[in-house]
């Protein structure tokens, strides 16, 4: 469906010459990225020389598909506004910004929360269609440098008179904050144990729109407003880290953007170096090694004499993952041995974060041995891939998948097909038993490697292993 503009519309022609997109290739790739959000279009070349000659604008996800696939030639965000569909519904763009007020950062927070309903409403989906803008790493450039200016807010008290709020005042406790801790606590469990797209993890944004959305427009002390953000943050970097491991990298931007500017108005410089951390992993898993390294520098910078030597640790790990992908075996050796370095110093009795939890020496051996993978050395991810297998566990059952795909490509790349098709036959059994896009694709990516050998038999077996868990839906 589409209705009508008056006369052509001359932007989105001049847009889609400066990117060389012929109308047929441009309906390919609006095709193309609805199928990835479960939408069913049929679009040609003839249905785009309508929106361009004639000024027909496409309903629905249509224009803002239409503004991903030009943003993906590019290389950067395009908006509406610049192909001429300014008039299309602006909840896409909901989520990007990073607003130096700190009431402006509670309306662009709770407005992103909010989202989901409004997707449903609408019939796409949700957040994790309505979101259809293309991941584009330039987007964290304003937060990044914004942050690291000011990491703090200077207050975040807050005051709701029944003028402002349609009835009486929230007055936020301590008591509402550590709810949303616990919250967080819970879905950090089960997202380690079951992936991002389990149903209990996919909670969280339920929880962002029921729980802290109202919260966050209540009434609050600065003492018990820093903490509120810092609860919020949690959720809301959660919420971002499931929709990337599920593959909603569009989703997973915005809420990670959100999380970094609740973090500045929690005055907590650790968590925003940890959102910090989750955006270059994001970045690197992309292809975007050196913004990557930006990304987990900026953590390192602001936390330095702040973070404890396990963060410390776990941000220079980060910055080693987008070394290695940007393809610089030195500065992520370096990067590796500070962080090994950082490790070692760690104490029992230190004040680590509860989010940190997670991180141990069998998580730094495992992204080591990632980045020799990425590193091509394969002596080197053997060598880290048993010890992070050492200490197998069922509390983070989507890490052992992960580590077992590692493992079977270092195998291949030593010439073991044997050995390589036996753990990735371990680790497809892992992978059904989770919810993960990114373990999926880690999957994949081995039985590409082991195309040169698909007539053997072990090859064949594994591939048929694998093949309920590649015609799973997303």
């Amino acid at each position: 469906m589409s209705r009508e503009q008056r006369g052509p519309n001359e932007k989105l022609g001049a847009v889609l010459a400066l990117a060389g997109i012929s109308n047929a290739g441009l309906a390919r790739r609006v095709n193309d990225l609805g199928a990835q959000r479960g939408l069913t279009l049929r679009y040609d070349k003839t249905s785009v020389a309508r929106w361009v000659s004639k000024g027909m604008v496409p309903q629905g996800a249509a224009p803002h598909l239409i503004a991903a696939a030009i943003g993906q030639k590019l290389g950067r965000p395009v908006p509406l506004h610049e192909i001429g569909l300014a008039d299309a519904d602006p909840a896409p763009e909901v989520g990007l910004a990073f607003p130096r007020d700190v009431g402006q950062a509670v309306k662009s927070a709770t407005e992103l929360y909010r989202l989901d309903l409004a997707g449903r409403r609408a019939g796409s989906g949700g957040i994790w269609q309505s979101l259809a803008g293309s991941f584009a790493v330039s987007a964290y450039a304003t937060p990044a440098s914004r942050w690291l200016i000011t990491p703090a807010d200077s207050s975040v008290a807050r005051e709701v008179n029944s003028a402002e709020d349609s009835g009486a005042p929230l007055k936020v406790g301590h008591s509402d904050v550590q709810k949303l801790r616990e919250a967080a606590e819970d879905a950090r469990r089960w997202d380690s144990k079951y992936g991002g797209g389990d149903w209990r993890s996919s909670m969280v944004p339920e929880c962002l729109r029921v729980e802290a959305a109202p919260l966050l427009l209540g009434s609050y002390s600065d003492e018990v407003g820093r903490a509120l953000f810092g609860a919020s943050a949690e959720l809301t970097r959660l919420a971002g880290w499931m929709a990337f491991d599920t593959g909603q990298q569009e989703a997973a931007q915005r809420y990670y953007i959100q999380a970094l500017r609740l973090a500045r108005a929690a005055a907590d410089v650790p968590l925003g170096g940890y959102v910090l951390a989750s955006m270059s992993l994001q970045a690197t898993y992309r292809g975007f090694g050196d913004e990557g390294v930006d990304l987990a520098q900026a953590a390192l910078e602001r936390n330095r004499g702040l973070a404890t030597a396990r963060t410390m640790s776990f941000f220079r790990l980060v910055e080693a993952r987008a070394h290695a992908r940007a393809g610089d075996a030195q500065a992520a050796g370096a990067a590796l041995k500070a962080a090994e370095g950082w490790l070692e110093r760690s104490r029992e009795g230190d004040n680590d974060p509860s989010w940190l939890g997670f991180y141990s020496y069998d998580r730094f051996a495992a992204d080591a041995a990632e980045c020799y993978r990425d590193l091509k050395a394969p002596r080197q991810v053997r060598r880290f891939t048993e010890q992070a297998l050492s200490k197998p566990t069922e509390e983070f059952v989507r890490s052992h998948g992960l580590r077992l795909v590692v493992s079977a490509v270092a195998e291949l790349e030593s010439g073991n097909l044997d050995a390589a098709c036996e753990q990735g036959v371990r680790a497809v059994e892992v992978a059904g038993r989770i919810s993960s896009a990114r373990t999926t694709e880690y999957v994949k990516d081995l039985l590409h490697r082991l195309e040169p050998y698909g007539d053997e038999p072990r090859v064949v077996e594994l591939r048929e292993r694998a093949r309920p868990l590649l015609m799973a839906p997303a």
